[in-house]
């Protein structure tokens, strides 16, 4: 599996309580800033983050790696989060730089889209839910 397939992977896992791959991928030195609180993270911080989001019925579609190698990832996710009547769909970008084959830092931008980015694809919600 590749270095993105494993992220992907075990946050899927991740937004579903089961946090075990996530352990296993990251190294124990990790941090992260989050543009949005402001402050620097660790991988504990990160999950209480997951958890709360996957509260909001958030889904996971699709990811594209942009860029792998041994030190460095740049993957490109989508998600769908439905509150009460409201959905709504993002996409994130995130880097991921390795140490000893363990994601050390991770940085993340994401945007929300206005339109469902399934539309006109050969894909859809459903095949990830």
């Amino acid at each position: 599996m590749t270095k993105a397939g494993a992220y992907d992977k075990a946050w899927r896992l991740g937004f579903n309580g089961d946090f075990s791959l996530v352990d296993k991928i990251y190294h124990p030195d990790y941090s992260a800033f989050d543009y949005r609180a402001g402050v620097e993270v660790n991988l504990e911080m990160d999950k209480v983050v997951v958890a709360t989001l996957s509260e909001g019925a958030t889904t996971t579609g699709p990811f594209r790696t942009i860029f792998e190698d041994e030190k460095f990832v740049c993957i490109e996710r989508t998600f769908k989060t439905v509150r009460t009547e409201e959905i709504s769909f993002g996409v994130v970008l995130t880097a991921l730089t390795y140490l000893d084959g363990l994601i050390i830092t991770a940085e993340s931008i994401g945007v929300a889209d206005d339109k469902d980015p399934s539309e006109g694809e050969d894909w859809n919600w459903e095949d990830y839910e």
